[in-house]
């Protein structure tokens, strides 16, 4: 048999796999719009994994968008611009790229094992806009990899294997929804391979399809039913209660410049749910609501989530957000999209000292102070 054409069984057997238990009783997935949601999870990061990873070349990589609006997965967001390309440990490479009008830009290294397990990912090493030198133009050029430099430069570990660029804004609009935001980013080996690549054949086939089936399973079945995976400190398993902001660590794709603080919602037809706090001194700070597949709601037709530039403060400086439903007339609404459940999820970057924790109140929609009568 091709190996092409056993790579692409397996991943057809993967996916009936997936089907019957990420989609199914053992990931708590009964109802209809359940069993909708995780498949429409899957499409989207079978998209993700054919789009990022099924041509996959470190020797001549390119910068591809992580998530869109229609690419939904691993907790994405609506102020941010994500691009990742593949990287090897051994080679130098040059990174250029542009602001664009971001408030803070980021460049990680994501280390692990070969095959896009992201399970078993950490981040490796990130240097950020406030590291790398930016021009009048917002330009800006860091080599990854190679002799050490002073300036403008990240290390690749030894099993580096790819890079991650963040662009974090701050704006009235969710940058995230906007197809020409001018961030061109380009990658180039400072020792780049001589002629073209080999075309295609069997074994580089199947190779791809099998990154993708790796890409697909390590964020589905290898992440562990929701009862048995482990639970970050940052994350809460009680509705409406957040815990105190902390930062993430070396998790995978994780940003270690930034404090989170996650936990369910969980509001009746008639409820909301009124989150007070105030914005810490940081670079960016914002909240979103994202399914219990870490996708993010519809941030393209909706507001389903603020950031500190489309917060309306009160008078003594603190907000007062609320999630309900449908429009309450109020100040700061998030939209549920009717939805009873699901994950708000808040991110404060390069934050400076204390970090008042949100709190969270379920009222009766009719008695919410400001509401439309």
């Amino acid at each position: 048999m091709a190996e092409s054409r056993r790579a692409l069984r397996e991943l057809i057997d993967l996916l009936v796999e997936i089907d019957e238990r990420f989609a199914g009783p053992e990931w708590m997935v009964e109802s209809p719009d359940d069993i909708a949601g995780a498949h429409r999870a899957v499409m989207h990061l079978l998209e993700g994994g054919l789009y990022g990873h099924f041509e996959e070349d470190p020797a001549r990589p390119v910068f591809r968008r992580i998530v869109s609006p229609t690419r939904k997965f691993t907790g994405d967001n609506p102020d941010a611009l994500y691009y990742e390309a593949p990287v090897a440990a051994g080679m130098a490479y040059r990174v250029r790229g542009n602001m664009a009008g971001a408030v803070y830009a980021t460049v990680t290294v994501e280390a692990g094992p070969d095959g896009g397990d992201f399970g078993a990912y950490r981040t490796a090493g990130a240097i950020s806009s406030d590291q790398f030198d930016v021009d009048a133009n917002g330009s800006f050029e860091v080599t990854a990899g190679g002799p050490e430099r002073p300036r403008n430069w990240i290390g690749l570990a030894d099993d580096a294997r790819s890079l991650t660029t963040r662009h974090y804004f701050e704006e009235p609009r969710a940058v995230a929804a906007d197809p020409h935001v001018p961030v061109r980013l380009t990658i180039e080996p400072l020792d780049p391979p001589a002629g073209p690549p080999p075309p295609p054949d069997n074994e580089s086939v199947a190779a791809g399809i099998r990154r993708v089936a790796n890409f697909v399973r390590s964020r589905t079945l290898g992440m562990g039913p929701p009862a048995q995976r482990p639970q970050q400190a940052f994350v809460s398993r009680v509705p409406n209660v957040f815990p105190p902001p902390v930062t993430p660590g070396d998790l995978a794709l994780s940003f270690a410049d930034a404090h989170y603080s996650m936990a369910p919602y969980l509001i009746g037809p008639d409820e909301a749910l009124v989150m007070t706090g105030r914005w810490p001194e940081c670079r960016t700070g914002h909240v979103v609501l994202w399914n219990r597949w870490t996708q993010t709601y519809d941030y393209a037709h909706r507001t389903v989530g603020l950031n500190r530039a489309q917060t309306r403060l009160e008078p003594d400086g603190t907000f007062r957000i609320v999630l309900t439903h449908r429009d309450p007339g109020t100040p700061n609404w998030i939209d549920t999209e009717g939805r009873a459940f699901g994950m708000v999820f808040w991110r404060f970057v390069l934050a400076e000292g204390e970090i008042d924790t949100p709190q969270a109140e379920v009222v009766k929609l009719a008695d919410l102070t400001g509401a439309r009568p």
